[in-house]
């Protein structure tokens, strides 16, 4: 008996209700995993515009990433996944993020951008062959449990999610105790008090601003930092070739996933997917949930954050958006169950407007940080909704196709990085915020209309029984969950 035949007998056993504690734990260690490598990753990251702050060489590096994240969504995922299998995929993947960190070390543009196109390429197959192995393990445990696996997929999520932001905790603590330890611990700003007001918040320009807020750091500390994170990301790979069950054990009897069909078909699958129109009217709302991300990290903590009370504080505010990012993550798994994505998505797109209003009319003071804190909660919960409730509805839409359908997920976010990113130097924070206000609005205007079109897709095929080929939309709940031929 092969490896692959006695692992789909086991789980046929007549005990496999117990598998549901193993599924769980399968995704808790992928969730681990996650939250440790991007410890290190999100760190480093977080002080590109700071550390290498000159001829913007670390705004260009992440811009490098996410132009390599381009590309490889688009060609490596379901190349990748065939070839090594998810499990392997994830594991190897991680190992491409060390070469940027170790950059760090001689930070250049002939190391920091081909190391920063190596991330990109890994970033692809490590984030599909995620989703992909939550979604088959989803249904695996709804035909064991009885429980929707829409309902699962989107709890499976929310776990995933709130350990993995946890990095930003973690990540952050690290670089501001490394970064604030010996002299000068308490980095302050060097902007004088009585013009906060008028540099700070929507009228700072980071090319001409910058340069009064951010400081040197020492050769030693940044070592420091290299060894503990490139420490994190090693331990994450062995993490997972240790501790994950391989996809097969829960693949078995699973049709259209794309496992049968050849490289160059799986190719064909992501390129045709590309252009459908539900996915084109959800480019928006994916290229915002990448805009807002780094546009919080990055011109938000400099604009507000550093210019105001000082580099010190970045960590710690960040911090506190990774806390609320993980807590809402969990609670919006949970409370998608009972009120459904729709009223989720409307409470996110509310509070979302009044932190864009506030950006724009608020002027920040030094002796008023705690705004700043009460902010980064609120995006922090907001940016839960977006990434779980519309991760979740790619997996729900596009069944059978997860590894097309979240391969330009990624895709289109990472283009909300590269424009964030390549703007950041030369725009006002106030332009950006209108960017950013603008660019909401408009991606759930047109995730409206490909819900409507679902919901009346699965009210048609209730009534009519015709072939689901033949409906508007292929990848409504009712095909996903109901296997209406």
């Amino acid at each position: 008996m092969s490896k692959e035949e006695k692992l789909q007998k086991d789980f046929a056993d007549p005990l496999k209700p117990r598998e549901t504690w193993r599924i769980v734990k399968n995704v808790v260690i992928i969730s681990l995993a996650f939250m440790v490598h991007f410890t290190a990753y999100s760190g480093a990251a977080n002080l590109q515009s700071s550390i290498n702050a000159e001829a913007g060489l670390g705004t260009a590096s992440l811009a490098a990433v996410y132009a390599g994240l381009i590309f490889s969504n688009i060609f490596l995922p379901v190349i990748v996944i065939k070839w090594l299998g998810t499990k392997w995929a994830i594991s190897l993947s991680f190992v491409t993020y060390m070469p940027y960190i170790a950059a760090q070390l001689w930070p250049t543009f002939y190391t920091m951008i081909p190391a920063g196109l190596i991330v990109g390429l890994g970033g692809g197959p490590l984030w599909c062959a995620k989703c992909t192995y939550i979604s088959v393990v989803s249904e695996a445990h709804s035909k064991i449990s009885n429980i929707s696996a829409e309902a699962l997929l989107v709890r499976f999520l929310g776990l995933f999610f709130m350990i993995f932001q946890m990095n930003q905790v973690w990540g952050n603590l690290i670089s501001s105790l490394v970064l604030t330890s010996g002299e000068n611990a308490a980095a302050v700003t060097a902007v004088n008090a009585s013009t906060i007001p008028l540099v700070c918040g929507a009228n700072f320009l980071p090319s001409d601003d910058a340069g009064e807020v951010l400081q040197a750091q020492p050769k030693e500390k940044i070592e420091m930092l290299v060894g503990i994170y490139l420490a994190c990301m090693a331990g994450a790979a062995i993490i997972v070739a240790v501790g994950v069950d391989s996809m097969k054990r829960y693949a078995s009897g699973r049709t259209n996933s794309g496992t049968g069909l050849s490289g160059f078909a799986l190719l064909a699958v992501t390129l045709k997917l590309l252009v459908e129109p539900n996915q084109l009217m959800l480019v928006i709302i994916n290229v915002f949930i990448g805009l807002q991300q780094a546009f919080f990290g990055a011109d938000f903590t400099a604009s507000f954050v550093s210019c105001a009370i000082g580099t010190g504080t970045v960590g710690f505010v960040m911090m506190t958006f990774g806390v609320a990012d993980a807590i809402g993550c969990v609670v919006t798994g949970y409370l998608g169950k009972i009120t459904g994505r729709v009223p989720l998505i409307c409470s996110a797109l509310v509070v979302h407007s009044a932190l864009f209003i506030t950006l724009l009319v608020w002027r920040p003071q030094a002796h008023m940080s705690y705004v700043l804190y009460i902010i980064a909660v609120l995006w922090g919960l907001c940016d839960s909704v977006w990434m779980v409730q519309i991760n979740a509805y790619y997996g729900i839409l596009f069944p059978g196709r997860e590894e097309a359908a979240f391969s330009n997920f990624r895709l289109w976010e990472s283009v909300g990085y590269i424009i964030a990113y390549v703007i950041s130097p030369y725009l006002r924070t106030s332009a950006k915020t209108y960017l950013l206000f603008i660019m909401m609005f408009v991606g759930a205007a047109l995730y409206f209309i490909v819900e409507y079109r679902e919901r009346r897709c699965t009210r048609k095929l209730e009534i009519t029984k015709v072939d689901p080929d033949l409906c508007c939309a292929k990848g409504c709940d009712n095909i996903a969950f109901q296997n209406v031929e």
